[in-house]
């Protein structure tokens, strides 16, 4: 690797194998089953996690988002604002992303993983440097934006294949 964007493309990429590796071989009860009444399913971990990279990097990108644009929000279905991305959802609001097919869950996070990847590969070291919100002390930059959402779409992308590796437990009795 010669570049930071070089870390962050694999860095990318390692979400994009584990989501694949995960909604795949699962039914959309299985993506919608949680393990308790109030834990996250699978179905929302992926969409949520796939959401936020989707609204955030369509923002330090000046692009629209896929999930509008293509028209991922009227596949879905969902019961939510156009704009939602499950920031602060509720347990109930997690029980509502049902009868979402691997497919589904698949297509739109391949979408939004190729188009993060063309972006980030088109950065240099001193494009990471760009303030892309001053809302915060320190004003962030492009660099760590996409470091926040790498690692939170890391977390959930890992839980979701914790629940996918219980849930075949139980099968295997």
């Amino acid at each position: 690797m010669t570049s930071s964007a070089d870390i962050l493309v694999d860095g990318f990429g390692r979400i994009r194998d584990v989501v694949q590796g995960v909604v795949t071989s699962l039914s959309p009860e299985d993506l919608a089953e949680r393990v308790d009444p109030d834990a996250n399913s699978i179905a929302w971990l992926v969409w949520h996690l796939t959401r936020v990279q989707d609204d955030h990097v369509a923002d330090v990108a000046d692009t629209d988002q896929i999930w509008l644009a293509e028209g991922w929000n009227v596949r879905f279905g969902l019961p939510f604002p156009r704009r939602a991305t499950g920031y602060a959802h509720s347990s109930d609001d997690v029980g509502r992303v049902t009868g979402v097919s691997a497919d589904l869950l698949w297509g739109y996070h391949d979408a939004v993983s190729t188009r993060t990847i063309e972006f980030v590969n088109r950065q240099t070291d001193s494009d990471l440097d760009r303030i892309v919100d001053k809302r915060w002390t320190p004003a962030v930059t492009l660099g760590v934006r996409l470091v926040s959402v790498l690692a939170d779409d890391l977390q959930h992308a890992g839980q979701a294949a914790f629940i996918a590796g219980m849930l075949e437990r139980r099968r295997r009795g």
